[in-house]
């Protein structure tokens, strides 16, 4: 039986990876990224990795591990922590997921089910398609085809209801049926989670602040290198929050503290998006709402405690 798993989950700037750090110092434990972002080499700062003094504290897995020309999804993420976790178990030691990529998580507990690939002709006729009904006219006829997702759903989900329908069209199956037919890595029983969740006010102070530090701490230099590279623009390193932002100064001369309040916005909207996928679907997870860092692991200690009365 594989030793206990934590399950460490939240939007980016909720305090995680000081909170894993601790974990990790007290139960000898070592650290697997959750966060797809924080897989890429080329982003260090921008995506505030654990320093050197941190890598030094607890074993880390699955940071900075790709390269930026790497696009990785899901599915590679799943392989590769499911080589770090075979290889954490036979150490005898724990483990400690942690990161703000919600899917990644979702592929842990719920499975990751192998669908075929879309032809984008599909793809772009179930947008456009979308695009001229509407969500609500385009909600209900996926309803009769796939009732689950069109449930499921949130609203404003434009990427996951072109997905469901694109799937159906394209394979004659569900996207639930698809996933129905999959198995977990973690079972239910075999893991324990919690998800930080700050207060929103809180959070968002913490995200400008974060953005503002990455800054005295070599951003500008590194989104230069990156942009030094000519990479295309749809890779996902490409995509990190302050890549546009701060290359928009160095390369079309906009004023830094311009690019900074944008990036700061950003920063803020995606830590929402996060929040809210967290409160979705994971409502069952414990929550630790405290901000400060000996409030958070006094909150942990108190679910560690309450779990095992």
């Amino acid at each position: 039986m594989r030793p206990s798993v934590w399950l460490i989950a939240g939007p980016t700037a909720s305090g995680k990876s000081g909170l894993a750090l601790r974990l990790a110092q007290a139960m000898d434990a070592e650290i697997v990224n959750a966060d797809s972002m924080q897989l890429y080499a080329d982003l260090s700062v921008l995506t505030a990795r654990p320093s050197p003094a941190d890598l030094a504290c607890a074993p880390h897995h699955l940071y900075g591990v790709a390269d930026a020309s790497e696009a990785w999804s899901v599915g590679r993420w799943l392989r590769a922590a499911r080589d770090v976790l075979d290889g954490v178990a036979s150490r005898d030691r724990s483990a400690l997921i942690v990161g703000g990529t919600g899917l990644y998580f979702q592929a842990l507990t719920s499975g990751l089910a192998d669908i075929p690939g879309v032809p984008a002709q599909v793809r772009d006729a179930t947008s456009a398609r979308l695009e001229a009904q509407g969500e609500t006219e385009f909600r209900a006829a996926l309803a009769i085809g796939d009732p689950q997702s069109a449930a499921r759903i949130q609203a404003g989900d434009r990427q996951r209801l072109i997905r469901a329908a694109s799937v159906l069209e394209a394979t004659g199956r569900r996207l639930s049926a698809w996933r129905g037919r999959t198995l977990p890595m973690l079972a239910p029983g075999d893991y324990r989670s919690v998800v930080l969740d700050p207060p929103r006010a809180a959070l968002y102070t913490r995200c400008n602040l974060r953005l503002q530090t990455m800054l005295t701490r070599g951003a500008l230099e590194e989104v230069a290198s990156l942009l030094s590279r000519g990479l295309p623009p749809e890779l996902p390193a490409m995509k990190a929050l302050g890549v546009r932002e701060f290359g928009r100064h160095l390369q079309a001369g906009r004023p830094l503290d311009a690019a900074l309040a944008e990036g700061q916005l950003q920063t803020r909207r995606y830590a929402k998006r996060q929040s809210t996928w967290f409160r979705n679907q994971t409502p069952d997870w414990p929550r630790v709402r405290e901000v400060q860092p000996e409030e958070q692991w006094a909150a942990l200690l108190n679910l560690q405690q309450a779990a095992s009365a």
